[in-house]
């Protein structure tokens, strides 16, 4: 009974809500709260609670402060914007993202349970992503790629492309965290499902994803084995190879995806363009507000003013449930540019520095689940930001690698031993 009582429980449900399909939406519609939105707003509520009945010794260890730099920052960009309430939602969902969800993740784990609670409901949304996104590429019910709609997205569908790699990718990681630090049949079972789940991460062409899962897969490997790491860089780099003389040809959707890759900078496609452009938007946008950027959804606000003429009017989108849609491109794709553009480099700053320190932890911890969470959401950051569903996935990942990294009770996915501070956690 006491199991039914656990706020984990809280945060497992709001990972698996985001599998809910979101059905039809117009591109421009404002915002739209989930159900996940709801219940990320329960668990708030329940880690305020679970706060209030604590000791004050045991609230919260002192490496939570990393994250009040972030909340201020944003508050900062939000007074010195030229248009306070306008930026409001976008303020409170910045902090949504990055402070109120891992703070409460934080609070609801505490031990062992909790840890293979909020971790298996990971793993099971990206099963179920994974699984959904097998079918729509087999039976041609995905996102449409170059005329063709083989793109697996699983639920979040064709307006939400990185959605399902994004969550699929966590599962792997934690799978693969786990997997290392267990032996014997669990082991391999562990290891075997992670393998699995490269497949609808190969359907689902995303690029960025690709990248942020092999660089996680590296930094896990290293903190766990500098030889196991070599020889999986050595079969990794004749693999790449193989795939250069062989897949990569253009005949197909995955082939053409993979000289996408190696052409990214001679010869870059029109997906890749308008990235660019919105990156030089970015700059040019923090080039007039250096320190406090231009406030909360400042970007969508000013990039036709500082956009280049080349930078497409939208982006074209179509899958079986959404049908046709050209979306608008509202950002940048690349959340430090956007933090830049809307905050300055005083939102930089602080957003560096909090998830600088939750990776120099974990690598130094070497807890492998968070340093692989971590390293994937660093880089990835490099071709993607926040919005739509996955982003509180992201959110409870982040709380999960900050539990690693500051409570020795859930240390059951690290990889060494670590020491505690007063109450459990590490300061």
């Amino acid at each position: 009974m006491r199991v039914r009582l656990r706020p984990s429980l809280l945060a497992a449900a709001l990972v698996l809500l985001t599998c809910l399909p979101a059905g039809h939406e117009e591109p421009s519609s404002g915002v739209r709260p989930t159900a996940a939105d709801v219940m990320s707003l329960v668990l708030a509520v329940a880690a305020v609670a679970v706060l209030l009945s604590r000791p004050a010794a045991e609230r919260l260890p002192a490496r939570v402060l990393v994250f009040a730099p972030v909340a201020a920052a944003a508050g900062v960009s939000l007074l010195a914007c030229a248009d306070v309430l306008a930026g409001v939602p976008g303020y409170a969902r910045y902090v949504q993202v990055f402070v109120v969800i891992p703070l409460a993740v934080l609070v609801a784990v505490r031990d062992r349970t909790d840890m293979l609670i909020v971790g298996g409901a990971l793993v099971a949304a990206a099963a179920t992503q994974g699984l959904v996104g097998c079918v729509q590429a087999v039976t041609g019910t995905g996102a449409s790629y170059a005329g063709e709609q083989v793109r697996a997205v699983g639920t979040f569908g064709a307006p939400d492309v990185m959605g399902m790699a994004s969550v699929v990718s966590f599962g792997a990681i934690v799978l693969l965290g786990t997997g290392l630090t267990l032996r014997g049949r669990r082991r391999a079972a562990a290891l075997t499902a992670a393998a699995l789940l490269c497949v609808p991460l190969a359907l689902s062409l995303s690029r960025g994803t690709w990248l942020a899962l092999a660089a996680a897969g590296l930094v896990v490997l290293f903190l766990h084995s500098r030889v196991l790491a070599a020889r999986v860089v050595l079969a990794g780099t004749a693999a790449a190879i193989v795939l250069a003389l062989g897949v990569g040809t253009g005949a197909d959707p995955l082939g053409r995806r993979l000289d996408s890759v190696a052409s990214s900078v001679s010869q870059p496609d029109q997906s890749l363009r308008d990235r660019y452009s919105l990156w030089r938007t970015a700059v040019d946008i923090w080039l007039e507000h250096p320190v406090t950027g231009a406030g909360p959804r400042g970007f969508a606000r000013l990039r036709d003013t500082y956009a280049p003429i080349e930078l497409s009017s939208g982006s074209d989108t179509e899958d079986p449930v959404h049908g046709f849609e050209r979306r608008p491109l509202l950002s940048p794709h690349n959340m430090y540019l956007l933090t830049l553009s809307e905050q300055g480099l005083l939102g930089l700053a602080a957003l560096a520095g909090c998830l600088g320190s939750l990776a120099w932890w974990a690598v130094r911890e070497r807890s492998l689940v968070a340093a692989g969470l971590l390293t994937w959401q660093l880089v990835d950051f490099c071709y993607g930001d926040i919005g739509g569903a996955p982003t509180l996935v992201m959110s409870v990942a982040l709380g999960l690698a900050l539990s690693l990294v500051t409570r020795r009770e859930t240390s059951l996915f690290s990889g060494a031993r670590v020491d505690a501070g007063v109450g459990g956690g590490r300061r």
